[in-house]
């Protein structure tokens, strides 16, 4: 067996970035021999202008395509920082032969945690006491009826690694755990889930977490019909995909009085409008796409998205892939 042939990129372009600084990844680079220029990238003509002469593209928001891969058949490989990779058109990738990696596995403690954390504020709340004490109001009652969260149901939709880590954060809190996730076997439910169709998830739980990648299948998937069967006085919760959530259908909920709240790290359109409806909303919770956050998951990010490039590089194919692509360079 011939061993893989090293395909050693000249230059890599990082698109687009909102870290303080690229130090921890011009150092990897520098390491293994690999030229590094960095852009502030917004769309696939930022793209297209910066990456000349690039081989490797490592990417956070910047959106590329087939006419990135069009205008320079040179990239073989795209790395994203993220778990997800929607930013990254899959279907051009593979049609074009060029590798899509990604950060899997970095910050599912954190994601989960932080839809934990959010979701009892808003069983328990915590915000909403806050806001009244300090516009001068100093009671129990100060904002509504409050149960019992050991006697509710908590449903999850997406039960991949963060769900997974969801469940078995709340077992311990709430009386009941149950999910949906039509793409993993049975045997791939943890003993303590409940496996429910999506219908029922949004009829049955009091609080709901959403843990679903962004893709044609889950874009608006938490629908105006979805919301409806929810449970009076119940909350949402969303630390995935801002799209996967009907806004408008979400905010008519909340007005109609059906959900006692929502808690939303990520949203449609980011950073949004501070006088939007959704930012004004005195039952919506937000955080600003934190919820993979703490320093320590943030080097693992960018150090894993850094390293499928150098290992591309040196190996034929980096260690996270989502899309495969041509074994080398001159393939293309």
């Amino acid at each position: 067996m011939t061993e893989p042939q090293q395909i050693v990129p000249r230059k890599i372009l990082i698109t687009d970035y909102d870290f303080p600084d690229l130090e921890l990844e011009k150092s990897l680079y520098r390491k293994a021999g690999i030229e590094v220029v960095t852009a502030q990238c917004r769309t696939e003509a930022d793209v297209i202008a910066a990456s000349a002469g690039c081989q490797g593209l490592l990417v956070q928001y910047a959106p590329v395509n087939a006419a990135v891969f069009t205008a320079r058949p040179e990239i073989r490989i795209v790395s994203r920082y993220g778990a997800g990779f929607d930013t990254v058109n899959t279907d051009d990738a593979k049609a074009h032969g060029v590798w899509v990696g990604n950060s899997p596995d970095y910050g599912v403690g954190e994601v989960a945690t932080h839809a934990f954390a959010m979701m009892l504020s808003l069983l328990r709340h915590i915000t909403f006491y806050d806001r009244d004490v300090k516009a001068g109001q100093w009671h129990f009652s100060s904002a509504g009826p409050m149960r019992r969260v050991s006697d509710m149901t908590v449903g999850i939709l997406g039960l991949g690694r963060i769900g997974k880590r969801m469940a078995h954060i709340a077992r311990n809190s709430f009386k009941h755990v149950i999910a949906c996730d039509p793409y993993l076997l049975d045997g791939d439910f943890p003993a303590y889930v409940e496996r429910v169709s999506m219908d029922e998830l949004f009829s049955r739980a009091d609080a709901i977490s959403v843990h679903v990648p962004l893709n044609n299948e889950t874009r608006g998937i938490v629908s105006r019909r979805m919301l409806r069967l929810m449970q009076a006085g119940s909350v949402l919760v969303n630390t995935a995909r801002g799209p996967v959530v009907d806004i408008d259908a979400l905010l008519e909920t909340l007005d109609n009085g059906r959900l006692d709240g929502a808690a939303l790290d990520v949203l449609p359109h980011e950073p949004p409008a501070v006088d939007s409806r959704i930012v004004q909303h005195p039952r919506v919770l937000l955080s600003p796409h934190a919820a993979f956050y703490s320093t320590v998951a943030e080097k693992e990010l960018r150090r894993k998205a850094a390293q499928n490039l150098i290992d591309w590089a040196l190996n034929g194919r980096p260690s996270y892939i989502v899309v495969e692509g041509r074994q080398t360079i001159e393939d293309s």
